[in-house]
């Protein structure tokens, strides 16, 4: 089904049967779920080549239109708790609907597409739009775009997990020869009991000679019974430990290569905890869970089996507490399973909270939060306390209860089996038989309970692991994208619409032209779109709509890999791997020679700094570069760009929050590096940018100024009171600064 064309109820659907000629095509088919009080109820858009429809179900006259040549336009707007499209006609009053906040990402694409259709042009729908909500049960999930925990089903989890043992066949062979055989030798001891007791122990048919024997028996069983109780842990370690290990690989792959959309999304602690306590969880299953799955099935069919042999009447007085303890199971699976589900969400706010904070410990510091950061460590905490208590009373009771029930089987069995001995139908050999089978049945079934408790944290678990494996890598390189090893550099954006939130629009139709070389610096106040328009020349995101071009081929038609080869990045906040200053900037061009690393930072004007290092070019830069300066640090980013040798550049506050001295040097390495490269400089002090060949002014998503630093000045536009705001405020800061020395 079309994301933009929904299944209408039967009620709607006659209703625009009656508003529509039957030959009009319908373009769109939504529906919103908001009245115009805030109440919730259900409303519907349809739009056709013709006309636009508002139907509502719960009134018979709730049909509205406004012919499609009559709309001159369609907007969003973001309220409390929810959203407002409404669609304006050239004459009269607009028509609105609302919406929560869950479908804000649909309405913006509809409110587009009926944009671009009173231009004449084609809607440009995409073709799936971000879901909040589950398509099969219409629950909420976790996180956009997520997997539905309730829908999941277990057993495709449980086949999942297995499906990483295909490559470990023979072992795990080896771990079901192991398990069957445990299971087989601990069915017999229960047997050489009653006969110990029936022909050795008891009058008149006691056989001396066979106690020895017998007792030897018993022995050999046990050690039969420790040999594979050892071999199969071991085996299980193996096992849990190589596939869990590939799950890891596989997780932490598919990382690398999510969309920053993923990560805007998410939180660092969370993903920590996917790839730690999720993946150990796993393990634990895989160790003890899959092994005991199998023996105590084996050990259940055995026993019955053996039960059924020697009395089949006391077998029935045994099975009696059986239907109670599965039901029971069942029961408290889902129930258990929404618990731990639960308890995976607080423990991944707990670890981002954990990550965050010890992250910024600094900033903790320096504002004197210490307390303040205690107290949200404390309601995390607690909450991650809280439900942990739930799910465990809910076990205790649970297993309490079970014990309770299948003692009754017990006593049936006592008082049935001591009859029969008195009326000698029955040995005593028999009857001690039959009850230690008894324990050794009820053991499997009361573990059936703790796999329920098991399982469900595993499966949980496991969901999460999945969730993000199962995620859309970046866009994949287009079947017909074509190899550019060589770029000249020439940049360009056609129409570029984007929005990190579809729902909010970051740049909004932008048009430009970059030629091969030229230097361009970006200029505009905070959050008009600079920083996005390079996002999307390096293909962090997509442009929603438009294209953005490198030597006229649109980037998505690139290869993805030759793409980002070419393109430098030198940030404000250069990160650097907690590694040797050499490997930092050999980052930019792996196997670089040692020559060609040392040529690079001298290009930088780091080869000063680091040369003066007690341990030079091997220097450890700690952990994020914290062990450096931050003029240290720009400089190696610069040199790990030189090395990097990129057709297009990228200079995002390169020289911000530096002292004179170290700023100089820096300019003068940047002087070097953009040389007959095409280069995008974004810098927040406006005078930096006087080298530039062009300066390109964004103001609400659009590019509203192009010029050099003269021509904006003398045209006395936004540049010019962006250049003249920001003197003042520097004179300001200065007389501000003297007064205080003198």
């Amino acid at each position: 089904m079309k994301p933009f064309v929904e299944t209408m109820p039967l009620v709607i659907d006659q209703k625009l049967g009656v508003a529509k000629k039957p030959e009009e095509e319908v373009l769109i088919q939504v529906s919103a779920d908001m009245g115009e009080g805030g109440q919730f109820a259900q409303h519907w858009l349809v739009v056709t080549p013709e006309r636009v429809l508002f139907l509502d179900s719960q009134h018979d006259n709730g049909t509205r239109q406004i012919a499609m040549d009559q709309v001159s336009g369609a907007r969003v707007e973001a309220l409390i708790g929810g959203g407002m499209l409404e669609v304006k006609p050239k004459e009269g009053r607009p028509e609105y609907l609302h919406y929560s906040s869950s479908m804000a990402a649909k309405f913006t694409e509809v409110a587009e597409g009926i944009n671009r259709l009173t231009r004449g042009e084609d809607m440009a729908l995409p073709s799936e739009v971000e879901r909040s909500r589950c398509a099969k049960c219409n629950r909420l999930l976790p996180e956009k775009d997520g997997l539905c925990p309730a829908c999941v089903k277990k057993w495709d989890t449980l086949k999942r997990i297995a499906g990483y043992l295909k490559p470990y066949v023979p072992r795990a062979v080896v771990l079901v020869l192991f398990t069957v055989s445990g299971t087989l030798i601990e069915l017999l001891p229960p047997l050489a009991v009653s006969s110990l007791i029936d022909d050795v122990l008891t009058p008149p048919h006691a056989r001396a000679g066979w106690l020895i024997w017998l007792v030897l028996g018993l022995l050999g069983l046990r050690i039969g019974a420790w040999v594979c109780q050892v071999g199969r842990g071991w085996t299980a370690v193996w096992l849990a430990s190589q596939v869990v290990a590939n799950i890891r690989r596989q997780l932490y792959q598919r990382l690398q290569y999510m969309p920053l959309r993923f990560y805007d999304k998410r939180r660092v602690g969370s993903l920590m905890s996917r790839l730690t306590n999720d993946t150990s969880r796993v393990e634990g299953f895989l160790i003890d869970g899959l092994p005991f799955i199998i023996s105590n099935i084996l050990m259940t069919f055995g026993i019955l089996a053996l039960l059924l042999v020697m009395s089949w009447r006391l077998t029935v007085y045994v099975l009696l507490p059986v239907p109670a303890i599965v039901l029971g199971g069942w029961m408290i699976w889902e129930r258990m399973r929404k618990l731990w589900s639960r308890w995976s969400v607080k423990w991944a706010r707990f670890s981002s909270h954990l990550n965050e904070s010890i992250s910024g410990i600094r900033m903790v510091k320096a504002f004197a939060q210490e307390e303040r950061e205690a107290e949200r460590f404390d309601q995390r905490n607690n909450e991650l306390r809280e439900v942990s208590v739930l799910a465990d009373r809910n076990i205790f009771v649970f297993f309490t209860s079970m014990n309770f029930l299948m003692s009754f089987g017990v006593f049936f069995v006592w008082y049935f089996g001591g009859r029969q001995i008195l009326e000698e139908d029955l040995k005593l050999g028999d009857l001690m038989a039959f009850v230690s089978y008894i324990w050794m049945l009820y053991g499997p079934l009361k573990w059936f309970g703790e796999l329920t408790n098991w399982m469900t944290r595993a499966f949980a678990s496991a969901e999460r692991v999945f969730e993000v494996i199962d995620s859309p890598t970046e866009p994949a390189d287009d079947p017909d994208a074509q190899p550019m090893p060589k770029m000249d550099g020439a940049v360009s954006f056609r129409g570029v619409h984007f929005g990190y939130d579809r729902a909010k629009p970051v740049l909004k139709g932008v048009d430009l032209e970059i030629k091969q070389g030229e230097m361009i610096g970006l200029v505009g106040k905070s959050g008009v779109g600079k920083s996005t328009l390079i996002n999307l020349v390096c293909r962090f995101y997509d442009a929603d709509r438009g294209t953005v071009e490198v030597d006229g081929v649109d980037i998505r038609k690139i290869k993805l890999e030759d793409l980002r080869r070419q393109i430098g990045l030198v940030h404000q906040q250069s990160f650097l791997f907690d590694d040797t200053i050499v490997e930092n900037i050999r980052y930019g061009r792996p196997g670089a020679s040692f020559e060609d690393v040392v040529r690079a930072a001298r290009a930088a004007n780091a080869h000063e700094f680091i040369v003066l290092k007690p341990d030079g070019y091997d220097t450890m830069v700690g952990e994020q570069g914290n062990k450096l300066s931050g003029g240290e640090k720009q400089r190696i980013a610069i040199a790990r760009a030189i090395l990097h040798d990129p057709r297009i550049l990228i200079l995002d506050e390169a020289t911000s929050s530096l002292d004179t001295a170290t700023e100089k040097k820096i300019q003068e390495a940047i002087a070097r590096l953009t040389r007959g490269r095409t280069t995008f400089a974004i810098a927040h002090r406006l005078s930096t940018l006087r080298s530039a060949n062009r300066l390109v002014v964004i103001d609400e998503g659009k590019v509203a100024e192009v010029g050099t630093h003269q021509e904006l000045m003398e045209r006395e536009g936004i540049f010019y009171n962006l250049v003249k705001t920001q003197q003042e405020t520097t004179a300001v800061v200065a007389v501000g600064g003297s007064k205080s020395e003198s």
